[in-house]
């Protein structure tokens, strides 16, 4: 792995808009400024930004309903997303979609999805167009540790295995599926073992907060999908600060085990690994911070400024010319 300081930094500021994103929402929401539901990446950081990190300009991806941490991974305008976010007519899907179906078809986000394991037909769907059209583009689908029980994780990676699609099955494990621990649902360790049963790799990452780690393990993968090998299922393990969504106070988890994750906070450790390699400075990081938070700002202030959609809207983009 070789990587610049250019890139090692975007990293760094990606996972920072995350964090610095998603915690003024929490905010927002707090104060009756977001309508509908709201899912949280904080804590996710690594697991998101390592993984698109890695694959390449016209690869795709599909989301989940903890999406905002893939959508700016993939490098959304904050202000769409925001606008979005608050039902504006100028947001990414105008305001019609909210939270959890953020999308940004132009930059290859099919979307988020507020079905679990929704995106998965999506993604072996879009993977289809690329073998068949012969682009050298490859999926990359996220979802959580929950969806692995769904009928349709099984089905779409068996079709995926049987026809060798260019798809990445990657499951961000952040150990419960709302309230219920995913160690009490399933009867094996970890749900990238499932993959020998449809003949495909599976791999571990077992410090999805360390995004250097995430970064490795996917650009691996990403080569060996590309080179039209098949499908592949990677499993990042990691942990949601926060409760499944804003309705939820996670009285099902201890504060013990809670701190003892914020301990392996993913910025903050990725924040000690560019310091002691020389790669950047405290300074220079603090000042990424405070840029970040500015244009986290700067995205409420243009969402709060921002018409809300005209009645007639409703009637709009409901068919496909």
């Amino acid at each position: 792995m070789s990587l610049t300081k250019e890139k090692l930094l975007h990293m760094y500021r990606l996972m920072l808009d995350i964090r610095n994103f998603d915690n003024k929402v929490n905010q927002m929401v707090k104060k009756g400024q977001v309508p509908g539901m709201t899912h949280f990446s904080v804590g996710e950081e690594a697991a998101n930004v390592g993984a698109i990190s890695a694959i390449g300009k016209g690869d795709l991806i599909t989301s989940n309903h903890r999406g905002h941490g893939q959508s700016i991974a993939m490098e959304i305008d904050l202000n769409g997303m925001m606008a979005e976010i608050m039902g504006k007519a100028n947001g990414t899907c105008k305001g019609k979609g909210g939270s959890m179906h953020i999308a940004d078809l132009e930059n290859g986000n099919l979307g988020a999805n507020g079905i679990v394991g929704g995106g998965m037909g999506m993604a072996i769907g879009a993977a289809l167009t690329q073998k068949m059209k012969k682009t050298g583009n490859i999926v990359l689908c996220c979802f959580g540790d929950g969806a692995c029980n769904e009928g349709t994780f099984h089905e779409c990676v068996n079709l995926a295995s049987v026809w060798k699609l260019p798809v990445i099955f990657y499951t961000i494990n952040n150990s419960y599926g709302i309230s219920t621990p995913i160690k009490s649902v399933i009867n094996v360790e970890y749900n990238y073992l499932r993959a020998g049963a449809y003949g495909i790799p599976g791999y571990l990452i077992e410090d999805g907060n360390n995004v250097l780690d995430v970064y490795r393990m996917l650009e691996e993968v990403v080569k060996y999908v590309r080179d039209g090998n098949g499908p592949v299922l990677v499993e990042s393990l990691t942990y949601r600060w926060y409760g499944h969504s804003t309705s939820d106070p996670g009285k099902y988890r201890t504060k013990q085990e809670v701190d003892e994750w914020k301990k392996k906070d993913p910025i903050l450790k990725f924040k000690v690994y560019l310091i002691e390699n020389k790669i950047a400075t405290d300074t220079e990081l603090d000042e990424l911070d405070a840029k970040s938070k500015e244009r986290v700002e700067e995205s409420v202030k243009f969402a709060q400024s921002s018409p809300d959609p005209n009645l007639e809207s409703a009637f709009e983009d409901i068919f496909a010319d």
